[in-house]
């Protein structure tokens, strides 16, 4: 196996992701590894027990079902080590209550998953955090909102909803020279399109019931840190309880092989689609970075190595009065995006996003944001239906 594992640095993705997480003669030979279900570990005597000298010792430290999946996504990050939790909030929230406490300062950018944005304000205000929010755009300009007692410095790239990107290397300088902790929610790209770790970042977060699922059938979390940050991270995990369960892991493992096909096909589907919105005079404008129309592309194309299938545009309306009723028309005209909240699975889905919550970042003034979750299907079959979205709302 050790001249296999030399072998996969140099692979490309699609060899990596069928391969990696596990070794298939650790389990006589089977390729996928076998689900552990645990609770208790026996122990072969006191003395282990009491030193648990040994690499099992309970459930919630981790299986070898779950191993498998966090020696994949250490494989894709390049990181020290990975924390398997229930839900992509999850692992957002556990990064920040092992790195802040009462009297610290936090830097949030304003485009923020709502959830997040919902912990900071409620969970985070009542332990006595400060949070502050930015607009994703300031860049090395971050450095003017820093105080003494700023400990973590929370990234998004692109933004939820509204897609815009953040300069993440110029983040992470200046963060690092005030000792703070730099996360990022990396779920839109994946490690296959940008790797936050290679770019400064501390803490990589991703929802797997997204992309690694592939399903739209699981819900799980990924937390991957590098080497400094490694062990307070599991500390903090550890401390609170949360664990993956075993049988999401092996699904979302399962999900990893055929994870560099899918995201290809999602981002030539979006991207092929966000292009034709753009001459449609239905359309104020399209959100999505790898368009050169785009405000922050030049960032995603130095930074990134694709897009993925989740994109906005923003439904050109006449009035601030009829943004809502022209936005519902529009989604109940679909008949192959479903109305659904998450992405990353093989069916397309559509929303109106709310934007409400934004400090800095305000929402487009031209209309309503209508989010899409480009699938599978085929394209022609999405148009189609998006086109009678338009009609309906013409209507209105």
């Amino acid at each position: 196996m050790k001249d296999k594992d030399s072998l996969l640095q140099t692979a490309g993705i699609n060899t990596r992701l069928t391969h990696i997480g596990n070794d298939p003669f650790d389990y006589h030979g089977f390729v996928n590894p076998p689900v552990v279900h645990a609770s208790t570990v026996l122990f072969p005597n006191a003395a282990t027990m009491d030193t648990r000298s040994q690499k099992y010792t309970y459930g919630t430290r981790g299986t070898p079902t779950t191993d498998a999946l966090c020696e994949a996504i250490d494989a894709l990050e390049g990181s020290a080590g990975t924390i398997l939790v229930p839900s992509g909030l999850a692992a957002v929230t556990i990064p920040f209550l092992g790195f802040v406490a009462a009297g610290d300062h936090a830097l949030v950018v304003d485009s923020v998953y709502g959830p997040t944005r919902h912990f900071c304000d409620t969970m985070l205000k009542r332990l006595g955090v400060e949070v502050e929010y930015y607009d994703p755009a300031i860049g090395s300009g971050i450095e003017t909102l820093f105080r003494p007692n700023t400990r973590l410095v929370h990234t998004e790239a692109p933004g939820s909803n509204t897609f815009e990107m953040q300069d993440i290397p110029a983040i992470s300088a200046v963060a690092h020279r005030h000792g703070a902790v730099v996360m990022m929610d990396n779920t839109w790209a994946t490690p296959l399109y940008f790797r936050p770790l290679d770019h400064g970042v501390d803490i990589s977060i991703h929802a797997a019931t997204k992309y690694p699922s592939g399903h739209s059938d699981i819900l799980l979390g990924t937390v991957s840190a590098n080497a400094e940050h490694w062990e307070r991270l599991k500390e903090a995990n550890g401390v609170l309880g949360i664990c993956g369960a075993p049988d999401d892991a092996y699904q979302i493992l399962r999900g990893l092989r055929s994870m560099g096909l899918r995201l290809e096909r999602h981002y030539q589907s979006a991207l092929d689609i966000a292009e034709w919105l753009e001459g449609r005079e239905d359309v104020a404008r399209v959100l999505h970075p790898a368009l050169p129309s785009f405000p922050s592309h030049t960032i995603w194309k130095r930074d990134f190595t694709g897009a993925s299938g989740i994109f906005s545009f923003v439904l050109a309306v006449e009035s601030p009065q009829k943004f809502k009723a022209k936005a519902h028309a529009f989604l109940d005209a679909l008949r192959i995006f479903g109305l659904g909240y998450s992405w990353g699975g093989f069916e397309s889905l559509a929303l109106q996003a709310n934007l409400n919550d934004r400090k800095v970042a305000k929402a487009p003034k031209e209309g309503p944001v209508i989010r899409l979750q480009i699938g599978l299907e085929d394209v022609a079959d999405l148009k189609a239906d998006i086109e009678r979205g338009f009609a309906a709302a013409s209507a209105v």
